[in-house]
């Protein structure tokens, strides 16, 4: 399970999961170390992470005080207890959005000063990829067809002074007419774009770290040898 806090990664793992030690600067166990902000350096592992320690961990990152942390992986005693902890925590929010192919382009938005993916909420009843595709179509006045699921991703905000944290599923999609494409300015979108590799490349550093990991995760599902993959 991945959480996107204040545009961090934060990895949930399960008690048999490990992350890439070659990408962590600091490991610390809460179980024997008092956490503090400090410790919060660039890469982190926490290991044995209980409720309460995942409530100290979301105030630290909340809080408007500079932080270098890059990402950050948490080992959880207990995975079930955790997701109860966020679901008492937060209000989820249901959404489904798209990566939209054209040949060897993808399709882009530029909303709120960020170049991002088409995406919206799930309304009731709605089944999950028809949202998708509904979003898709009407943030950019195209059509699609739906192919497979990419991923999830979770990201934390702040609306009407509560706590909110949006579940989003990915899916990949094929252009079928983008003939009178254009950005839907309801939504605060003032460009839809198709990018090749080396424009995404340099969107994705004026977006969000979970619309990297959306594009990350949609090489790995397609396994792309990297001789032949755009660079991003």
């Amino acid at each position: 399970m991945i959480i996107f806090i204040n545009d961090i990664p934060v990895r949930i793992l399960k008690a048999d999961e490990k992350p890439d030690l070659g990408r962590i600067n600091v490991i610390v166990d809460a179980s024997e170390t008092p956490l503090t902000q400090s410790k919060l350096i660039h890469h982190v592992w926490i290991q044995n992470v209980n409720d309460e320690d995942l409530g100290v961990l979301l105030n630290y990152l909340d809080s408007k005080v500079p932080t270098s942390l890059l990402s950050l992986y948490l080992s959880v005693k207990d995975y079930d207890s955790i997701k109860f902890f966020l679901r008492q925590k937060f209000k989820v929010v249901k959404a489904a959005g798209g990566l939209v192919r054209k040949k060897d382009k993808f399709l882009m938005i530029y909303r709120m000063k960020k170049w991002d993916l088409p995406k919206g909420k799930i309304e009731k009843g709605e089944k999950t990829r028809k949202a998708a595709a509904r979003e898709v179509e009407e943030e950019c006045n195209v059509t699609v067809k739906v192919d497979g699921k990419i991923c999830t991703t979770w990201h934390t905000y702040t609306m009407n002074k509560s706590a909110m944290i949006k579940k989003t599923r990915w899916y990949v999609m094929d252009v079928v007419d983008d003939s009178k494409m254009r950005p839907d300015p309801s939504e605060d979108i003032e460009e839809t774009r198709w990018m090749n590799g080396k424009e995404i490349y340099h969107a994705l550093e004026h977006s969000y770290k979970s619309i990297s990991y959306v594009f990350e995760q949609y090489y790995e599902m397609m396994a792309i040898k990297p001789a032949n993959r755009p660079s991003l």
